[in-house]
């Protein structure tokens, strides 16, 4: 029985990631120029990009450090403002964010991340059901997203993609703007907040909740310790794992996009009073079962407080009937028992 229903749960996984037909292999690029001051560091790409990642990790705060936002506007429920972090493309830069205010929600708001690939009207339905939990909700569009997508793009493939320097740049444009959510929060009054994100916005949470001690709750829905792990095994990012071809292996990558990654950043949840919310499924394909156990034994060996839910489906069916509303509920109860 157990087998059957594995079987079931894999052919519905791929059937589910396999729908979309536009996905692109983009060629390998160092993307140097998306690196600031990596160019200037000398030697062959390979060298570079390790120095700045290395630089980057050695100071973590400073490389997630941004200005203040000042131009916040709050229009029929959808809050824009600059992002503080700049790229080539102005409508990427122009960060959108839905607000949905729960009557009585006592100070307490999350910033919900959706995961990759998203619409405009992804974890609506999620933020809506956070206000019947009694909890406010601010749904942010990460980088290249929705509204953000440069033109002539389908899909969101400037945030990960075979472009090693823009996917650092996408991912640290995408953690700043969550921070910047969180500073409108607490200039909205608000004093217990959190952040939620799944899949891809659940890394970006990650590093946001590391670097931000504003965090009380953080609800990661879908774990893995490496944001490389993810690309190169991943069933729905193998096309991004094609544009790496032979030029770089599975350890260089870990180590090049280690600044993106969770792992570089747990020590910073101890002594911190925050609570986490780890949340897997057992039968993923592309966030691999093995890569979120090893998050979870992280957080029990560095001690770290957190509850941990196991999904009875894979990535893709998390989205559907029932297992969304089984995870909807499980992330609903944790905020409101913990924020």
């Amino acid at each position: 029985m157990t087998e059957l229903y594995a079987g079931w749960i894999d052919r519905w996984e791929r059937e589910l990631a396999t729908r979309d037909t536009n996905r692109v292999v983009r060629p390998f690029e160092w993307g140097l120029e998306w690196l600031e001051g990596a160019e200037s560091l000398g030697g062959d790409p390979a060298a570079c990009v390790s120095r700045f990642v290395t630089e980057a990790l050695n100071d973590s705060d400073r490389f997630y450090s941004y200005a203040p936002v000042g131009d916040y506007r709050l229009s029929q429920g959808r809050l824009t403002f600059t992002s503080p972090v700049r790229s080539r493309y102005p409508e990427n830069d122009t960060v959108n964010a839905l607000w949905f205010p729960a009557p009585k929600d006592q100070g307490r708001a999350l910033v919900v991340l959706p995961q990759w690939n998203s619409d405009a009207n992804g974890h609506v339905g999620l933020a809506k059901l956070l206000n019947r939990f009694g909890i406010s909700a601010l749904r942010m569009t990460m980088a290249y997203h929705a509204e953000r997508k440069p033109a002539g793009l389908e899909r969101a493939e400037y945030h990960v993609s075979s472009n090693i320097g823009r996917t650092i740049h996408a991912s640290r444009q995408s953690v700043i703007d969550a921070r910047a959510c969180l500073d409108w929060l607490e200039q909205q009054g608000y004093s217990r907040v959190g952040i939620l994100g799944t899949s891809l916005g659940s890394c970006i949470a990650f590093i946001a909740a590391a670097h931000d001690a504003r965090v009380r709750v953080g609800i990661f829905n879908h774990v893995s310790m490496y944001f490389s792990d993810v690309v190169w095994t991943g069933i729905s990012t193998q096309h991004v794992r094609q544009g790496f071809g032979d030029l770089v292996s599975q350890d260089d990558l870990r180590r090049y996009w280690s600044v993106i990654s969770p792992a570089s950043y747990l020590k910073r949840f101890q002594g911190r009073d925050i609570e986490s919310l780890l949340i897997w499924a057992g039968h993923d394909t592309s966030f691999l079962p093995v890569y979120s156990q090893q998050v979870l034994r992280s957080f029990r060996d560095l001690k770290l407080a957190h509850q941990v839910y196991k999904l009875p489906c894979g990535h893709y069916t998390t989205g559907q009937f029932p297992f969304k509303l089984l995870d909807g509920l499980a992330m609903c109860r944790f905020a409101a028992r913990h924020l």
